[in-house]
């Protein structure tokens, strides 16, 4: 029987982004999964060396792969040669919009010593609707009259897919519980709609517990007591900001994963770790890969590479040392001894 060779685009991107990427593939073929790879240089250096961020041939190139694994994206800091939301409106989102990344997937696991010990739950966030669509505008720009507006679009489409994914990620979790994150109080047309369709989706789970909490409170909870979490749904923009809180309560964001999926699979879904490109440390062997590790389990496991997936996630669990002493080649290592 011949093995399923898969497609994998490759964006290693900026700073540190090809090194931890490269760390991952690494991994993958060890855990004895085949494919083929595809490099795209896209990102902050290939922005300032010809003004290319993402044109339409390279987005359908892109939709063609089974997977894309992204590294990082971003200048160095104090580098202001590219504008604020070039990269991310131009690139980020335009691959979330144009390929219907509709669910942004973050699990969290606490590793030890961290806020959230033992923990393990996941941000499940709504990736294509809410103030990101770019509903807004200005008007007297620039006069000390201006006005600037930014809307949040929730579509009941949108909302209740995301919802579904929620329900469906709880059925198979360790405790079925869905908390519905939003701010309902004050956002009250927005928060509707997501209520009601929670209430309604709920129905067709009846095994599956609910739970509602304001966004502020969430944050608060996520530092105190963030055992009470399973699956967190939500909007866009809280979404964003909760998971990166997520991250840092449960280790720091250089053990964060994430998934930008499609689980319709109509076309590639994208997978990344959380951090940035950490220009300072390139070349210095200091990287810690593991969240690009864990974004490659996640990226297995939606290639229907479920064994792999979890050889992976079983030697990221028992990984052991500093990684500050081990480095991206000691980490690695332990990693490819494990499987």
């Amino acid at each position: 029987m011949t093995q399923h060779v898969h497609s994998i685009a490759v964006i290693g991107g900026d700073g540190i982004g090809p090194e931890v990427t490269a760390a991952a593939l690494e991994v993958v073929q060890a855990a004895g999964v085949s494919f083929a790879t595809e490099q795209f240089d896209l990102g902050a250096a290939r922005y300032l060396r010809d003004g290319f961020v993402l044109d339409d041939a390279t987005l359908e190139r892109l939709r063609g792969f089974d997977a894309i694994m992204l590294g990082a994206i971003g200048p160095a800091i104090g580098d202001t040669r590219i504008s604020g939301g070039t990269l991310e409106r131009g690139l980020l989102l335009r691959m979330r919009f144009g390929l219907d990344l509709y669910i942004n997937y973050r699990p969290f696991h606490g590793v030890d010593g961290s806020l959230a010990q033992g923990c393990d739950f996941a941000v499940v966030r709504e990736n294509t609707e809410g103030p990101y669509a770019g509903e807004g505008g200005v008007l007297r720009y620039g006069t000390p009259h201006e006005i600037a507006t930014q809307g949040s679009v929730n579509t009941r489409f949108g909302v209740e897919r995301c919802v579904r994914y929620a329900f469906e990620r709880a059925q198979r979790a360790a405790r079925p519980k869905v908390t519905l994150v939003h701010k309902t109080n004050v956002l009250t047309f927005a928060g509707d709609l997501w209520s009601r369709v929670l209430a309604e989706v709920k129905l067709d789970y009846p095994e599956v517990e609910v739970d509602y909490n304001h966004v502020d409170a969430a944050c608060i909870y996520l530092v105190e007591d963030p055992h009470r979490y399973s699956v967190i749904v939500t909007d866009n923009l809280f979404g964003d900001i909760l998971s990166d809180l997520a991250g840092a309560v449960t280790g720091g964001i250089g053990y964060a994963a994430s998934a930008n999926i499609n689980p319709n699979k109509f076309g590639a879904s994208l997978f990344e770790p959380v951090h940035g490109a950490a220009h300072d440390i390139v070349g210095t062997n200091r990287a810690n890969p593991l969240a690009a590790v864990s974004s490659a389990v996640l990226m297995l496991e939606y290639l229907g590479e479920d064994d792999a997936a979890a050889s992976i996630a079983r030697a990221v669990r028992d990984f052991e040392g500093d990684v500050s002493i081990l480095g991206t080649s000691g980490i690695t290592t332990q990693l490819l001894e494990r499987l």
